[in-house]
């Protein structure tokens, strides 16, 4: 994978803001012609580097607004057992983020369900499913203070105010 340069971290600044903006409104953000910009997403895309296109849905709209933050452990340093169980949270929706930690837990995960008893069953079927997390330590929601993914790309330049 080659270096970004500033056009590339420029565009997949504007992008990750808006991803229906077209390549006419990036081109005149960035500075470069619309084929440019067009070849530059193509690449961004075919590398990797821009993973995927989503909608961001609001929760409470949908009926799924309460959200967990779970540690779990593992039972001892089971690598074969983290492989496992990353494979198949990653078939399962409402896990939403999983991330191998150190400290208390090794594992923890966002999970959205509907109301408690929904995640209930969602953590009920977690152990179900996977024997080798030995415990679940679960923290409820109760206000989103930040959402996002937003990757900043300009790292160490803070002369836009912003951290």
């Amino acid at each position: 994978m080659e270096q970004l340069d500033r056009f590339d971290r420029d565009i997949l600044d504007i992008v990750q803001r808006d991803c229906q903006l077209k390549a006419e409104t990036i081109a005149e953000q960035v500075g470069l012609s619309v084929s440019a910009v067009q070849r530059r997403l193509k690449r961004l895309r075919e590398d990797g580097i821009i993973r995927a296109e989503v909608a961001v849905v609001d929760r409470k709209a949908t009926g799924t607004s309460m959200v967990f933050i779970v540690g779990m452990e593992i039972e001892r340093d089971n690598y074969d057992a983290l492989a496992k169980f990353r494979l198949w949270a990653e078939k399962q929706d409402h896990i939403q983020q999983v991330y191998y930690v150190t400290g208390a837990v090794d594992l923890i995960a966002i999970i959205t369900a509907r109301d408690v008893e929904h995640y209930d069953d969602v953590a009920a079927l977690i152990m179900k499913e996977n024997p080798q997390i030995r415990r679940m330590h679960t923290n409820v929601v109760l206000r989103d203070v930040k959402l996002g993914l937003f990757v900043p790309l300009n790292a160490g330049d803070h002369s836009d105010g912003k951290a």
